[in-house]
């Protein structure tokens, strides 16, 4: 199982500037990949930007969001700027998508909750005739540049909607920030309907979860403050399920990899950069 490191673009008054130093260090460590988390409606730093930030401060580390909410995007822009982030990248974006939650996420006027599935699906028709070079505008011209590929799509979500999206037209699954045990019967849902859809092998499977290792309870605050639009139980839950400890962090790689997950993205939970060297001494 690859083990990858998520950015901390989603901390709450993150400081942008760390971005770039946490992707370097992290390739130079070994991490297999650096992931993003999507929010709009919150202090952070867009994962477009924090991707290409990351994309021009490695050279050969993969990229991988988990997931971007792809519905809070008009689907011709958002497709022009991540085939853009996969080139100047050498072609190492992987896209993990789902469709939101959050209805202060949807700031875009004619992007709102309403419809966002049925949105999405029309979406992911669009980003593939972008990524052919298909001409748009009603001109003659693409979008994209000659040799723009079709990025590889990985899906997250519960809902047999999701997980047909993934069956249908994408290569894997993206689990939740939560215990393996709670996650494992979504990653056997995703096996299945892989399967069901007539795909040949197994579907690419991406396990997250937050990490805290120099400054646990400030890290713990964090994930909870983010997910406070869940309440007050909920988001305690999320806190609660940050790895803390050395011993915490290898517990969970080692369920992850008993439940067959490919690779496992342990998610900094604070803009701190010596986490990043604080995680690799514990997983390689």
């Amino acid at each position: 199982m690859k083990i990858g490191l998520g950015l901390p673009n989603q901390v709450r008054n993150v400081r942008p500037e760390t971005i770039p130093q946490w992707a370097a260090k992290a390739e130079e460590a070994g991490f297999s990949t650096l992931g993003t988390v999507g929010r709009y409606a919150y202090p952070g730093v867009s994962d477009t930007v924090t991707l290409a930030a990351a994309a021009g401060a490695t050279s050969t580390i993969g990229l991988f969001s988990h997931v971007m909410l792809a519905p809070v995007w008009p689907g011709e822009l958002l497709a022009k700027e991540l085939a853009g982030i996969d080139g100047v990248s050498g072609h190492r974006l992987s896209l993990g998508l789902g469709i939101g939650g959050r209805p202060d996420d949807f700031v875009v006027d004619g992007y709102g909750m309403s419809g966002r599935g049925k949105r999405f699906d029309h979406d992911l028709e669009t980003y593939r005739s972008i990524w052919n070079g298909d001409p748009v505008g009603g001109g003659v011209n693409p979008a994209v540049p000659a040799g723009t590929r079709q990025i590889p799509l990985l899906f997250g979500g519960f809902s047999p909607a999701a997980l047909g999206r993934m069956a249908r037209v994408g290569e894997g699954y993206v689990g939740a920030s939560m215990p393996a045990s709670m996650v494992a019967p979504s990653f056997e849902a995703a096996r299945a309907a892989w399967t069901e859809a007539g795909r040949s092998g197994q579907p690419r499977i991406v396990a997250i979860g937050y990490f805290a290792l120099g400054a646990e309870d400030q890290g713990r605050a964090n994930v909870k403050d983010y997910y406070s639009f869940l309440g007050e139980e909920m988001s305690n839950g999320s806190a609660a399920g940050v790895s803390g400890s050395p011993e915490a962090v290898r517990e969970a790689v080692k369920e992850y990899e008993d439940l067959g997950a490919d690779e496992f993205i342990l998610i900094g939970t604070t803009d701190d950069i010596d986490e990043v060297s604080r995680a690799a001494e514990i997983v390689f």
